[in-house]
């Protein structure tokens, strides 16, 4: 059975360093690293940065959760899936997931799944900084991911 490492930090999120820390010990047997990593972006200028909030302990329980899905569900040899809260730059990752495997199919699936899960279940808040570094609205949940989630299938 696979491994699921998730983490929540409050400090610079170092993309390749994470991803390849994911899969220790599997290194000869996987065929496939497949991974994702969410930035904060502008929005032609209109933002400064993120800031991001979490539930201390259901985020890292439900990215578990979703994570130890992922790993049964396809098969994977590791899954890591970390993310960021505190104030988050223009730039700067604010989520990196990977998917170690045997065959690249099941890991870019599992990375989409993983994102898809991540992004609508784990507890994490999100509110734009914007120019000036006036604090914004609190984002809503677009329903365009909850009909990516919906594509799963996954019950229970």
């Amino acid at each position: 059975m696979g491994k699921s490492f998730v983490s929540v930090l409050d400090d610079v999120l170092e993309p390749a360093a994470w991803i390849h820390e994911g899969a220790p010990g599997c290194d000869m047997d996987q065929g496939a690293i497949a991974a994702f990593c969410g930035v904060c972006r502008s929005e032609n200028g209109r933002i400064e940065a993120l800031e991001l909030e979490h539930y201390p302990g259901m985020a890292e329980a439900e990215m578990t959760r979703i994570a130890d899905i992922a790993v049964d569900r396809f098969d994977l040899l590791s899954v890591l899936v970390v993310h960021r809260t505190g104030v988050v730059p223009v730039g700067e990752p604010i989520v990196v997931v990977a998917a170690h495997s045997l065959h690249r199919d099941a890991a870019f699936d599992a990375v989409r799944f993983l994102m898809d899960y991540v992004k609508t279940d784990a507890p994490f808040w999100k509110r734009e900084v914007l120019a000036g570094g006036v604090r914004g609205p609190w984002v809503e949940a677009k329903d365009s991911d909850n009909v990516a989630r919906e594509t799963w299938a996954l019950t229970g």
